[in-house]
């Protein structure tokens, strides 16, 4: 019976330890699971021990070769430009633009299309220059997970498959030690309380011993003819592949950065890059400037420029959500990233897990305590008021 009880309960405290993903209760009863609660702390965690040891998230931007950035911005809008034109004069001047000479617009769209090269590489290259003061990334980070609570889960999931169910079948056999050693007790001291008490003890230490052999001991050991370390600190390649693959995918793709350097708390400040960088579009043609403010006047000329940016801004969204694009980015990030994590020292990777679990190990103990002394409390009524 000690043995079911061991399994029972640490099967129940990795299940706590992961689901429900959403809080289930009322007011402060109830209960969320403690990795979908701390999903938020520990990628906070990750991503700051990542990228100190990698650098900045300018570094991790050169990584993805701008070069690259530049020439998908180019195929992209360049086959649209005449439509991003188009919808630009008839937003400002509608009548003038369907009057206007087809050769003269056709001029337009060529120079606009002979510029564009020169304007995105210097723009490409000022983003790269400030990206780490232009995205907030643990706000783009708690964004996100809590769009994907479940992220975290699927990480220690896929990572520690096979580590998770040693934990609880070894749940069995301690439970099973214990238990042997509560037989001769009993049979001393058929105590009422003796068998609840037992089970609750039971309950309670193979919990604690499950949340330890995930993160004890630290560095690899010997004792006898075994290689002890604790489980998720010796799947710490793995576990970085995993974490690194998913945050590339799902949480810090090219799309999501673009976003929130335009969305976010500095988006003013990345559409006046993109300001800067348009104006010359105009203004460093003097052909062009005049035509425009002629066609247009002084006042229609701002208008226009003000209408250039905010296009641009839209074709920006548009060209960072072509999802080949960032399937072929997304492996760049989770190199970078997993190569940092993989390069913590087990202490660092283990400050990067274990915070979660430690604020919420002895209530999972104590339910497991719980759960044990009902189970002990059944096996007493049965030995003694049920015959069979």
């Amino acid at each position: 019976m000690a043995a079911v009880v061991g399994w029972l309960t640490n099967w129940l405290a990795i299940q706590m330890s992961f689901y429900p993903v959403q809080f289930i209760g009322v007011g402060l009863i109830g209960w969320q699971g403690v990795i979908p609660r701390k999903a938020e702390k520990m990628a906070h965690i990750c991503i700051d021990r990542t990228l100190r040891q990698f650098g900045d998230l300018n570094a991790v931007y050169q990584r993805l070769e701008p070069q690259r950035i530049v020439e998908q911005v180019i195929s992209q809008v360049t086959p649209r430009m005449d439509e991003y034109i188009d919808e630009v004069m008839y937003e400002i001047q509608p009548v003038l633009w369907d009057n206007l000479p087809l050769f003269v617009r056709n001029r337009i769209y060529q120079w606009a299309r002979e510029q564009l090269p020169s304007r995105v590489e210097e723009l490409v290259e000022d983003f790269g220059d400030d990206l780490d003061e232009l995205v907030d990334l643990k706000a783009l980070l708690s964004r996100e997970l809590e769009k994907h609570p479940d992220m975290m889960n699927r990480i220690f999931q896929q990572a520690g498959a096979v580590e998770l169910q040693s934990v609880i079948n070894r749940g069995a056999v301690i439970g099973g030690i214990l238990g042997a050693l509560l037989v001769p007790l009993w049979t001393r001291y058929p105590e009422p309380w003796l068998l609840p008490l037992g089970g609750f003890v039971v309950g309670f230490v193979t919990n604690w011993i499950a949340i330890n052999l995930i993160f004890a001991p630290l560095r690899p050991r010997r004792i006898l003819f075994w290689k002890v370390q604790g489980l998720f600190l010796r799947r710490q390649p793995e576990i970085s592949d995993v974490w690194a693959r998913l945050v590339a995918e799902e949480l810090i793709t090219v799309e999501k950065v673009a976003d929130a350097m335009i969305n976010g708390s500095h988006g003013d400040r990345t559409r006046a890059i993109i300001q800067k960088h348009l104006r010359p579009l105009l203004d460093n043609s003097v052909i062009m400037k005049l035509t425009a403010q002629v066609t247009v006047g002084m006042t229609g000329y701002t208008e226009l420029k003000k209408a250039m940016n905010q296009k641009a801004v839209l074709a920006t969204r548009d060209v960072f959500s072509d999802p080949a694009f960032n399937r072929e980015r997304a492996p760049v990030v989770a190199e970078v990233l997993s190569g940092q994590m993989k390069a913590l020292k087990p202490d660092e990777f283990q400050d990067i897990l274990r915070p979660a679990f430690r604020e919420e190990e002895v209530q999972l103990m104590i339910v497991g305590g719980i759960f044990g002394a009902l189970a002990g409390l059944l096996q007493f009524v049965s030995l003694n008021y049920l015959n069979f």
